[in-house]
């Protein structure tokens, strides 16, 4: 019997469509001030108050473009979506969905550990989900769209950066509140060595 095969561009319109709207509820999680308080606060003080809603959106904000960008780069190489492909978007794209939810757990519960490595969690899970479409797109395709064993392994190491930095700060933010808070960063650092090493190769 002969394998049930999905429409491609409609796999990534939905795709699309979820990470739109992921990455728009995203600024909900900041509170924005009552005409009284505005009236009688300071200014700067309101925007202090909203530092880390700030940071949550940003943070947030930021990955899920990665794994946007990630994803269109992946679909690239596809030429039949079948099922396995399929619910591996699905479960994919449910992590991305719980993100505004892990966010806003992590902007109201800012100093304590908990909300943060639930946070940590949900980003490590959508890298998890992101790395087995990777490979299965991968040994699916090989030899066929022009996915080579460099390009395999240059988005793996990517996958495996973001997964592996929100795993390190979930494993260190009771220990080290402030430093897995910002081990983000590296995240940016390491994808750019990265890329300048694959880039390096495949010149």
């Amino acid at each position: 019997m002969k394998e049930i095969t999905y429409d491609k561009n409609r796999v990534i319109n939905f795709s699309d469509a979820v990470f739109s709207i992921v990455m728009t509820l995203l600024i909900l999680e900041v509170a924005v001030p009552s005409a009284n308080a505005i009236s009688t606060t300071k200014f700067t003080t309101l925007l202090s108050n909203r530092i880390p809603d700030f940071i949550g959106l940003i943070v947030s904000f930021l990955v899920s473009a990665l794994y946007w960008i990630g994803h269109l780069k992946l679909m690239k190489y596809v030429s039949v979506v079948k099922g396995k492909l399929l619910w591996l978007t699905i479960f994919f794209l449910l992590s991305i969905v719980i993100l505004p939810f892990s966010t806003a757990m992590y902007v109201n519960g800012f100093n304590h550990a908990g909300p943060f490595i639930f946070y940590c969690i949900n980003l490590a899970v959508i890298g998890f989900f992101n790395l087995w479409m990777l490979r299965y797109v991968y040994y699916q395709e090989k030899q066929k769209t022009g996915f080579t064993r460099i390009y395999y392994r240059w988005y793996r190491a990517r996958g495996l950066n973001v997964m592996v930095v929100w795993i390190v700060a979930s494993l260190i933010a009771s220990a080290l509140p402030l430093g897995s808070r910002l081990i983000f960063l590296l995240l940016f650092v390491f994808q750019f060595f990265i890329d300048r090493r694959f880039k390096r190769k495949i010149k």
